[in-house]
Order: C-alpha cells, then sequence, then structure tokens
C-alpha cells in the first residue's frame, strides 16, 4: 500500500477515482474538482493549494480524500476563526492546515473514497499516520475534514479525531405529489405566505424557467458569472471565489447534474439560482440577479426548487449553508460534522473545552430551531 499527495488532479485516472466516491453526490467526483484546478478557482494565489490523498494498491487507486493546503479560512463554512485567533494571540502559527473537504460548497457528502472489499476504518488507520508525517514534515497545525457522510463520520470517531458539529437546514421530501400537498402540511398562516410570495413574483411579470443540458451554454453562463459576481460584491464586497472558467466547465462535463431556475422578465433573463443534483438530492448552490424583485429570491431559491424535488422525486433538498428563514419555508435543522486532528499546543486543552461547550449550545440551538417549523404535525 502506497500513500501521495498529489497537486494536480488532472494526473490522476477519472475512472478510477469516480469508482471510489460511486454514487452520484456531484461534489467530489473528478470533472468538479478539476474545474475547480483548471479554472483557477482553486491554486494559484486563492489559498486553495491541491494536497489530495491517494492510496495505491500493485498501482491501482484504492482510496482518496481530497484534499487541499490552507492559509486561510474562507470558503469553508464550519469556521474556525475563533481558533486561529487564538493561536494569534498566543503567537503561535496557525496557517497553513490541511484541509479535506469540496471548496465552497458546505454539502454534507463523502470525503474518503474507497474502492470495493475495503472498510473506512481499516482505511483510515493508515490515513491517519500519513497524515501525521505529513502534518510534521509541512509544519502544518492540523488536519481537518469538513461536512463527513455517515460512513466517514464513524471511522473519523473511532479514529479519535475530534467532532465539530454545526446545524444546516434540510427540506425533506414526504412523498408529496404536487407542491400544494407539501403546503398542506404547514400551518394555514405559513401556506397562505408562500402563496402570497409566489403570487407575487407572477404579477412582476417574472416567469421561472428551468434551464440544464443542452441550454447552458456559454452565453448563459456569462450572464450568470455576471449575477454571481453582482450579488457577492453586494453581500460581501468581493467577487466571489469563482472564476467564469469553472463555471464553463462544469456546463460542459456536468450538464446532466446542474439545474437552474432562472427568471425571465420580457425574454431577458434578471435572475437565477444554480443547483446540482444527485440521485435523491437537489443541492442549492450559487445565486445572482441583476436587480431586485419582490420574493423572487425565495422562488428561485427554495420554492422552485421544493417543486422540482416534488415532481421529480428527490427525497432532500440542501439549500446551503445559513439561513434561519429557511425554517419557515420547510427546511428542517440538522446536526452536521467536521473531524479534527490539531497538533499539540498550550491552546490544546482550551479547544477541547471549547468544543465541548460548543457542542451543547449547537444541540440547544436545533431543539429551539425544530420548535419554529411551520409543520402542524411534523416530526422529526
Amino acid at each position: 500500500m502506497q500513500i501521495d499527495f498529489v497537486s494536480d488532479i488532472s494526473t490522476l485516472d477519472r475512472a478510477q477515482w469516480n469508482s471510489l466516491f460511486g454514487g452520484s453526490y456531484p461534489f467530489c467526483q473528478y470533472d468538479f474538482l478539476l474545474a475547480l484546478e483548471q479554472g483557477a478557482s482553486v491554486n494559484g494565489n486563492s489559498g486553495w493549494q491541491s494536497q489530495h490523498l491517494v492510496v495505491r494498491q500493485n498501482g491501482q487507486l484504492i482510496a482518496a480524500m481530497p484534499a487541499y493546503l490552507k492559509w486561510h479560512s474562507y470558503g469553508e463554512y464550519l469556521f474556525d476563526w475563533q481558533f486561529a485567533d487564538a493561536y494569534r494571540h498566543y503567537n503561535l502559527p496557525y496557517y497553513p492546515k490541511l484541509l479535506s473537504a469540496v471548496p465552497f460548497t458546505p454539502a454534507q457528502g463523502p470525503r474518503l473514497g474507497i474502492a470495493a472489499g475495503y472498510q473506512h476504518i481499516d482505511m483510515l488507520k493508515p490515513i491517519t499516520e500519513a497524515l501525521v508525517k505529513l502534518i510534521d514534515s509541512l509544519e502544518l497545525s492540523q488536519f481537518q475534514c469538513l461536512y463527513a457522510s455517515d460512513n466517514d463520520k464513524a471511522a473519523f470517531r473511532q479514529c479519535g479525531y475530534q467532532e465539530r458539529i454545526d446545524v444546516q437546514f434540510l427540506w425533506q421530501n414526504s412523498g408529496y405529489q404536487h407542491f400544494d400537498d407539501f403546503l398542506l402540511q404547514l400551518t394555514s398562516r405559513k401556506r397562505k405566505q408562500i402563496r402570497k410570495e409566489r403570487q407575487a413574483v407572477s404579477e412582476q411579470g417574472v416567469e421561472i424557467r428551468i434551464i440544464t443540458g443542452a441550454d447552458l451554454t456559454l452565453a448563459f453562463w456569462q450572464q450568470f458569472y455576471r449575477f454571481y459576481r453582482a450579488t457577492y460584491s453586494k453581500r460581501s464586497g468581493h467577487g466571489g471565489y469563482l472564476t467564469l472558467q469553472t463555471f464553463v466547465h462544469w456546463g460542459q462535463s456536468m450538464a446532466a447534474q446542474i439545474v437552474v431556475f432562472a427568471a425571465f422578465r420580457q425574454h431577458d433573463m434578471v435572475a437565477a439560482a444554480l443547483c446540482f443534483r444527485s440521485d435523491d438530492t437537489l443541492y442549492g448552490r450559487y445565486w445572482g440577479c441583476n436587480e431586485d424583485f419582490r420574493q423572487l429570491h425565495f422562488e428561485c431559491c427554495y420554492y422552485s426548487g421544493i417543486q422540482y424535488c416534488i415532481e421529480h422525486k428527490l427525497q432532500y433538498f440542501d439549500a446551503g449553508a445559513q439561513g434561519e428563514h429557511k425554517l419557515q419555508r420547510g427546511f428542517e435543522p440538522v446536526l452536521r460534522s467536521g473531524f479534527y486532528h490539531i497538533k499539540p499546543t498550550i491552546l490544546s486543552p482550551a479547544i477541547n473545552d471549547y468544543i465541548q461547550r460548543e457542542h451543547q449550545a449547537v444541540l440547544q440551538y436545533q431543539a429551539e430551531a425544530i420548535t419554529q417549523l411551520p409543520y402542524k404535525l411534523k416530526q422529526i
């Protein structure tokens, strides 16, 4: 068994990589990660340097983990700024660190891909040894794995990694046949509110269209990229993390898994929400517009996605990070996990204490959020 770290995913075999992760989860697929690299959304001066872990047996890939050397904590969403600030206060180096995650994509999924016939826990033990050696040789502060799948979680826990949790909001399909079936599960007040918000969009002369497949043209991506940059600039003061080339690459290589809810008025696209899908889940990723319309964000980013899931019999709609306003639209608070192997320092006891207290606070927040759901009798 040979464990290596690779700085360019294009040097690996696409079919072998994809076979390790299996299923239809889009964000660990070879082409998704390749688009980030070849589109210059990572590497270069981005603060994300590809350092993918690969395990070979007789020249064949038997395990892999997308990973990056990080010189900041942007684009992670399960944030650790408080740790970085503490290290800075004690004049300890916090960056660089090694991160297993999908850049700018806080969506739970497989992080450790393994070949058939191997077990997660048996593979993670030698991988952990290799990670520790890399941490020492590159003088890194730690290794993190964010938004791990359930199979990954069990292995990381057995290997003694520290676990942090966070809350995200997930819509779940209870066998609805129509959008109105979903609405009928809500309280009368919330049902009327959603209908009123959807009606407001059409009253402004705005039509929602679904764009996918061959309709994801270069002209579409150029317009969407303008939306994306304008929205990021307004919200965060910068033009976003992704390049136009990355979006175009996704459109060329992953069109079958891309779903766009685009808003048109008088034949002009005025807003769009970009999603990816797997066999059972719709993932909301990016939203942008060129002018404000009442309730249009809710329509493109939530209601159209819910309707799509119902019509295409998808089980879940993961609409992205943060956003308590999702609660009032039927998205339930669920727990997500990150796992940490932090090199011991004088701050280790304080970090351990913080993680324990944070864990209890997150559980309390989740319990309180559940009470705010608009369902009449739903239990989660």
